[in-house]
């Protein structure tokens, strides 16, 4: 007993000392002797706790009996206690060794039943104990579980056989006002609830938002969340209910909840499954919800809109984001990046903040970095290389790329703050570049990425397009998904052949390639970055794309002037040349893809022969660019050249 002024011992100390006291007691049942005086020190150590003991807390969580909570301090005492030990083996019980056993403890323990150690009882069906040899049930060794064991003792942790595949999930510092207001509308329902709790199916995008939301739930609750990757869920029925028990005991030890995380993949059956078997606070994150027989809730979680965006990056930011608030703008409409990755960037901006040069772009270039290419193998990049004075168009058509620019730069304003976004579908930018090969499709693509600062992916059909049902609709929505999280300009080429018209349905394949269409379709009109599609077959495209433009232009095949101011663009500064004409060179009715090709061959023409290119090295370049096309060169375009 404490002495009068002496400090009361913490939770941890008061519960060995109490444990310790209990084990007087079941000693003293061994040796024969009334219980009374081991039961009045126990008084005495109850009144040190601040909360219940472990053992009193185990016994009301898992329901035990009086005798059944004897029997399991009788067993961990064994493993306690050596005196305990050797009192087992002089109890007078005909076979008796120095452990417990059903049989000692019916002998012993005050108010026994045989049901103690039935399968479906809490000693057995949770395995708080097991018996350890093939000898009868009342003279077998029963054993304390050692996570049991340590948690008589004060000391709380996740099983060691689960720490393998569960991980505790920290309470975010910050969220987006939208995934707040879910995690709050589940913590209300779930106050209402009584046994069995639903399955909550958070759906969508965001993956760090969906442990966000689970880890603000279960906090709210009081428990402790850890997750669980769907992959490492056993698929044979065996392991997936021994998991299953080892968790809901868990769950009860911990006061712990759970969410399984499956990622990109769909829910599988052993997830679905250890659904239907477990209890408890259980979240499932995946892209799509299950079909479930138990109960359940769903919920959309995608990344953050622009609003939290912007919201997210000044929290992350805090002083610094009135310096960067117009690049915060920017990012705010070209990314969508979940709440962690927010906090994640902004602090390694923080750092690095010092020793850039051009803080803006510096923030920029840590977003397009971010996200993890899940867009390559099924597109290629282009390195935007051309500017605005590289491009030989027409003024309309100049004036309508600065006008695809001008509405990706300020989509902010005019969706969000302006209020053109409220009610509306459709908010990315499509554009249709069409006309002959050659004509500056690409290189239109390339200026617009390199005035926003953007990444271009070209798509790449072969990689795209599966003959296996389904597939294709699956490339496309990671080609689709990728690039709207990452600010990537796409760039459907020749995209007649992925984008065509849809046909009467003849057999099963017209049935799936015009269902590839329509998907195409949907995603198109729910795609909030810029698409841009080139054809030099503009007919070919199905009709109800043309709705879904924003933007039409058309790339005419150039004039004698356009095709000369192409010339004197084409050769370097460092290309040494000698006596060419352009306004002759003009003449030639050649694209501009044509003419990088026949200025590229003639000047390794001239570097063979070491000397500068002159026009009789671009004649033969163009003829044989000609020989290409199967178009001999008329005598008026190549008239006077050499």
């Amino acid at each position: 007993m404490n002495a009068p002024g002496m400090p009361l011992p913490n939770w941890t100390e008061a519960n060995q000392q109490f444990l310790s006291a209990e084990l007087v007691r079941i000693k003293a049942l061994l040796r024969g002797e009334s219980e009374d005086a081991a039961s009045s020190e126990l008084d005495v150590c109850r009144a040190r706790l601040a909360k219940p003991s472990a053992i009193d807390l185990l016994a009301e969580r898992f329901g035990l009996s009086p005798f059944e909570r004897d029997v399991l301090l009788l067993a961990a005492g064994v493993e306690m206690d050596s005196e305990l030990a050797a009192l087992c083996a002089n109890a007078g019980i005909s076979g008796q060794r120095a452990w417990a056993s059903f049989g000692l403890a019916l002998a012993i323990l005050p108010d026994p039943h045989w049901s103690a150690l039935a399968p479906v009882r809490p000693l057995r069906q949770w395995r708080l104990l097991e018996t350890v040899d093939d000898a009868a049930l009342a003279t077998a060794r029963l054993r304390v579980d050692e996570r049991v064991l340590h948690y008589l003792a004060g000391v709380n942790f996740l099983d060691g056989r689960l720490q393998p595949l569960m991980r505790f999930v920290d309470l975010p510092s910050e969220m987006a006002a939208s995934q707040v207001a879910i995690a709050d509308d589940i913590a209300a329902a779930l106050e209402q609830e009584r046994a069995p709790l639903p399955v909550h199916q958070l759906c969508g995008r965001d993956d760090h938002g969906k442990r966000d939301i689970a880890a603000r739930v279960a906090a709210q609750l009081g428990l402790s969340l850890y997750a669980l990757a769907g992959d490492d869920l056993p698929t044979t029925a065996n392991e997936l209910e021994a998991l299953a028990v080892l968790w809901e005991r868990e769950m009860a030890l911990l006061d712990g909840a759970l969410l399984i995380e499956c990622g990109d993949a769909p829910v599988t059956a052993a997830v679905r499954r250890f659904a239907e078997r477990a209890d408890g606070l259980l979240f499932i994150a995946a892209r799509d919800a299950a079909v479930l027989t138990r109960r359940d809730r769903h919920f959309q979680v995608d990344k953050p809109e622009s609003d939290d965006q912007r919201q997210l990056w000044q929290q992350a930011l805090g002083a610094r984001a009135d310096d960067l608030a117009e690049a915060l703008d920017g990012i705010a409409s070209e990314f969508r990046l979940s709440a962690r990755d927010i906090q994640r960037i902004g602090a390694g901006f923080a750092r690095a903040r010092s020793s850039a040069a051009n803080p803006e772009s510096a923030l920029w270039q840590a977003c397009r970095s971010q996200e993890a290419r899940r867009i390559d193998g099924l597109a290629q990049r282009i390195e935007p290389s051309a500017g605005w004075d590289d491009l030989i168009l027409p003024e309309p058509q100049k004036a309508t790329l600065r006008q695809i620019a001008a509405h990706l730069r300020y989509r902010l304003t005019v969706y969000q703050r302006w209020g053109f976004g409220k009610g509306a579908r459709g908010l990315g930018i499509s554009a249709l570049f069409a006309g002959e090969s050659g004509t500056g499709k690409t290189m239109a693509a390339e200026v617009l990425a390199r005035e926003l600062n953007l990444d271009l992916y070209r798509i790449d059909l072969s990689a795209v397009v599966s003959k296996y049902i389904g597939e294709t609709e699956k490339n496309l929505a990671r080609v689709f998904d990728a690039a709207e999280d990452s600010g990537i300009i796409l760039l459907f080429d020749e995209a007649d052949a992925l984008f065509g018209k849809r046909s009467e349905v003849k057999d099963s394949h017209d049935r799936y390639a015009n269902i590839e269409v329509s998907y195409l379709l949907q995603r198109m009109e729910a795609y909030r970055g810029l698409a841009i599609l080139t054809s030099n077959q503009k007919a070919a495209l199905d009709t109800a794309f043309h709705r879904r433009l924003r933007f039409i232009v058309n790339f005419p095949f150039p004039e004698a002037g356009e095709r000369e101011a192409i010339w004197r663009a084409m050769f370097p500064a460092a290309t040494p040349t000698e006596g060419l004409d352009y306004a002759k060179l003009a003449r030639l009715q050649m694209a501009g893809g044509n003419i990088r090709n026949i200025a590229l061959n003639a000047a390794f023409l001239a570097a063979g022969e070491g000397r500068p290119v002159t026009m009789a090295h671009v004649l033969r370049a163009a003829q044989a660019e000609a020989g290409k096309r199967e178009r001999a060169l008329g005598d008026a375009e190549t008239r006077g050249w050499v």
